[in-house]
């Protein structure tokens, strides 16, 4: 087998991906993933996984074919099967959230096989924060379209591929960073992340954010993105272990604080525009507005509010595919309606 080093510059990488060791790749972000170009009729991905918990699997698209990677305890090595010897593209993925973080050690293309140069990545460049709907979690479970989540269920049904944001950056031929995570709310001791120890305030500029794992910095010069959506506020209502009405000093509370991190990150990327929205799964009206007081605070052109057809009244449960798909389509149209990618 031809061993090809995770650093070599033919191979191209998006999300948050920790290089502190070049030839030691951690994926730790859903969406997260590397794509190459090669020759032959053999691929091998030898990866060491880090278990938090749940099933846990890869995606992985093989010449437009999407397949699954399921991940072992022992196993590092997975064969993924190709058909002839031609060119070939895959892309390898993290389907899911902080269920596990992964290590690329190397991938193994046949005897006699090379790499191929890919097409630059798209120069557009989005970033997404959010929970779970943003995550891509419980995607799969399509029997359960505009009903409540599976009585039982783990990750196996979390695809960050299929989420609106990873559907919208595709349609808009655009790149993503997911700075998402099931269960996140705004502050630390609120939602359902980690039993709600801590929230997106934590989060949001960490490179690694997984509890089972020391916390790092993310360095926001390594990606600049053009539009940022920004899905908070689902979770918010779950504090001290149930969901509450936030006081009128709680919500003035919230409103300082989400504005905070807004103007950090408009600082962080001082070209970019903002859009402030909530999804398709059912929550309460009193976010929406909340978010309307958000937008109206900033008092900037580049921070825009944007509502779904069906925001907070789609589903009981995770939006499925094609509601993803339907998000996915109405937020690329209203991107692509701000005239910022004028070419």
């Amino acid at each position: 087998m031809n061993t090809i080093r995770p650093s070599d510059k033919r191979l191209q990488y998006m999300g948050r991906i920790d290089f502190t060791d070049p030839d030691a790749p951690d994926f730790i972000w859903a969406g997260s993933l590397v794509q190459l170009a090669f020759t032959g009729d053999a691929l091998t991905f030898v990866i060491e996984n880090h278990i938090s918990y749940n099933g846990l699997q890869l995606g992985c698209i093989l010449d437009g074919k999407e397949h699954t990677v399921a991940l072992g305890d022992a196993d590092n090595r997975y064969d993924i099967p190709v058909d002839g010897a031609g060119r070939h593209k895959c892309i390898l993925f993290k389907r899911q959230d902080s269920t596990h973080h992964f290590v690329l050690r190397g991938i193994e293309i046949a005897d006699g096989a090379d790499l191929c140069e890919l097409p630059p990545l798209p120069a557009r460049k989005m970033e997404c924060y959010g929970d779970s709907v943003t995550a891509g979690s419980v995607v799969e479970a399509v029997d359960y379209v505009a009903a409540s989540d599976p009585p039982v269920y783990d990750s196996v049904y979390d695809n960050a591929w299929h989420s609106y944001a990873m559907q919208a950056a595709r349609l808009l031929h655009a790149q993503v960073h997911l700075v998402a995570q099931g269960g996140i709310a705004l502050f630390d001791g609120t939602g359902y992340f980690d039993n709600g120890r801590y929230g997106l305030e934590t989060a949001y500029d960490k490179l690694d954010y997984l509890p089972f794992t020391p916390m790092t910095q993310w360095d926001f010069s390594r990606y600049i993105p053009d539009v940022v959506t920004i899905a908070i506020g689902q979770n918010d209502q779950h504090f001290d272990g149930t969901d509450q009405t936030l006081s009128p000093e709680q919500r003035e509370r919230w409103l300082l604080r989400y504005c905070e991190i807004l103007s950090d990150l408009m600082q962080k990327y001082p070209d970019a525009v903002f859009i402030l929205m909530l999804t398709v799964l059912m929550h309460d009206e009193f976010w929406e507005q909340l978010l309307d007081d958000a937008c109206e605070r900033m008092g900037s052109p580049r921070v825009k509010r944007f509502r779904f057809t069906r925001s907070g009244r789609a589903t009981p449960g995770h939006p499925r595919i094609p509601e993803q798909c339907e998000m996915a389509c109405e937020l690329a149209e209203y991107i692509d309606s701000l005239g910022i990618w004028a070419d």
